[in-house]
């Protein structure tokens, strides 16, 4: 092109089709347009051809505004990307690559402690006053203890870990999600998800066996998993997300412990904690997006 302001014109037009270009100034005075992405190529010489045929039409002379629009929400959300993301330089490093996560080292602790006086849970004496309910009461209703105001073991059965593969595994996970959300969303808000999904998984675990020989941190893993996906998903500048092999793995080790290949598993705590998490996720990706600018 030879004049510069129909370059720029054209150029922010092809902004608002989500085509991103940089202009440049040739020797001879004219201007050319660089397309990023080499597949939009065609669409963009189409573009071209309309835009030579009539550069006066209305979607033209107003691409400058909607293009400014968009290149300013664009910059907004990268901004709040940036204040939700903690270098490794702003934490401290050598305590993983979120950085420091109060309430997350806290569960750990509890975990470690409760695995450490109950044997990792063979000692089922200790383990009576943390299981959903008392095995010796468990006849005279459902969840008596809980109704009788110990509300406390609807949460209780996440701490408690049988072995050390199962503590092992569930602290890997609940270290980097539970660091994860703390860094780049808050702590208040992982203190929200851990009691919201723990009491639910736990609760839905004893309903549909009611069986009280459970726990374990997995129910809550899943959970958070589900939730870091799905806001990753569908809200990136929220600056969670796991990856696709993150996704993969979690979601056939739940199929595989439906098949009891791997020995008594508390399923139904880890499907119902994945589903609350997933919701939560969701919900809070939309309501971010539909936020007014």
């Amino acid at each position: 092109m030879t004049d510069a302001a129909q370059a720029r014109g054209f150029g922010d037009f092809l902004v608002t089709q989500g085509i991103y270009n940089e202009l440049e100034g040739e020797a001879d005075g004219s201007w050319s347009i660089w397309i990023r992405d080499e597949d939009q190529l065609t669409t963009a010489r189409t573009w071209l051809e309309k835009f030579q045929q009539n550069p006066g039409s209305a979607e033209f002379l107003a691409a400058p505004i909607e293009a400014a629009k968009k290149r300013a929400a664009e910059a907004k959300e990268r901004d709040e990307y940036r204040q939700r993301v903690r270098t490794r330089r702003s934490m401290f490093p050598k305590l993983g690559g979120y950085g420091v996560g109060i309430l997350t080292y806290v569960l750990i602790g509890a975990c470690l402690i409760v695995a450490a006086y109950s044997k990792l849970g063979s000692d089922r004496e200790f383990l009576r006053h943390l299981l959903i309910c008392d095995p010796e009461n468990g006849r005279d209703g459902f969840l008596p203890d809980v109704f009788a105001g110990e509300v406390w073991r609807l949460f209780t059965p996440t701490i408690i870990h049988f072995g050390p593969i199962h503590l092992l595994f569930n602290m890997m996970w609940l270290y980097d999600l539970g660091c994860m959300i703390e860094a780049r969303r808050s702590s208040w808000l992982l203190a929200g998800l851990v009691t919201v999904i723990a009491v639910i998984s736990n609760f839905a675990q004893f309903f549909f066996s009611h069986h009280p020989y459970f726990g374990g941190m997995s129910g809550v893993v899943y959970g958070l998993a589900g939730y870091v996906w799905m806001l990753g998903k569908y809200h990136p500048a929220s600056g969670v997300g796991l990856n696709p092999q993150s996704v993969t793995i979690l979601l056939v080790w739940l199929v595989v412990c439906y098949t009891d290949i791997v020995g008594p598993v508390a399923n139904t705590a880890h499907l119902a904690g994945l589903i609350v998490g997933m919701v939560w996720g969701r919900a809070s990706a939309y309501f971010a997006s539909s936020r007014p600018e």
